[in-house]
């Protein structure tokens, strides 16, 4: 940076020596002396730091909410042993090679487009989602805890390859713990959520319901609602208990003072 700054100030200094100084009739009083001139050393460092600017990431367009997949994974025994029906949503950070800069993309899993795979033990079951011909890879593991009979999403991959990719890009995180339930009950969650995997990667779930141990036959098991389900119940029980109660405060002081009222009337 030092050197960059040095050869610009000897370039100006070489420009200075040839500079004149114009007087209003140059003929008469030119006398052939060279003047030095002011130089806006000010502008030439902000025009240098400004070239070497980071780039930052672009806009990104919204695509709306992610259509329902159903996504099942069989047993060695041919049964289901894995069930999930959710929405997908990727929101991935990476190098964009068209605008040569950082940029977020958000993109809905399509389930039509989508094939799922996986495997289930005792105490371990994974989801992979493959889509885009192979281009993205998706995978769900979840564990269950034999001790308390919980079970979690515990680890996320993925590896994507896009066409505007400069690099292809890999994440994994293995000390997750979303989507919590117990042995027997699916995981059901109507609320948007985000599950942040990595820095640059992040999962959005919509209207999730998930059972990935101790599924029998075809249909989820009843279901435990997430917290955030249960605290938009929660919040109109309240109002209404809360009304519930002012009517009763209103109707009882509209009984004491008629009460009152009709004292007054037998006194007189």
């Amino acid at each position: 940076m030092y050197s960059r700054y040095k050869q610009m100030y000897e370039l100006v200094q070489s420009d200075v020596t040839s500079c004149d100084i114009s007087r209003v009739n140059p003929k008469k009083h030119d006398t052939g002396r060279r003047f030095p001139v002011m130089v806006p050393w000010a502008a030439i460092l902000h025009q240098g730091f400004a070239t070497v600017a980071p780039p930052t990431a672009g806009p990104h367009e919204d695509p709306g909410s992610p259509q329902r997949g159903n996504y099942q994974v069989n047993g060695s025994n041919g049964t289901k042993c894995l069930m999930a029906y959710m929405g997908l949503q990727l929101n991935l950070t990476f190098t964009s090679v068209s605008q040569n800069k950082t940029v977020q993309n958000i993109v809905n899993i399509k389930p039509n487009e989508t094939k799922s795979t996986g495997s289930c033990k005792s105490d371990v079951a994974f989801l992979r989602l493959t889509t885009d011909t192979g281009k993205t890879n998706l995978t769900f593991y979840f564990t269950l805890n034999t001790t308390s009979t919980k079970y979690y999403l515990s680890e996320v991959s993925l590896s994507a390859a896009w066409p505007d990719m400069k690099e292809p890009v890999s994440v994994n995180n293995n000390s997750l713990d979303y989507l919590r339930g117990t042995l027997g009950y699916s995981y059901r969650c109507h609320r948007e959520q985000t599950l942040n995997v990595a820095q640059n990667f992040s999962i959005n779930t919509f209207e999730v319901q998930v059972q990935p141990f101790g599924v029998n036959g075809s249909q989820f098991a009843a279901a435990e609602e997430c917290q955030l389900d249960e605290d938009d119940m929660l919040i109109p029980i309240v109002v209404g208990a809360a009304l519930a109660g002012l009517v009763i405060i209103v109707l009882l002081a509209y009984l004491i003072g008629r009460k009152r009222s009709h004292a007054g009337y037998q006194t007189i």
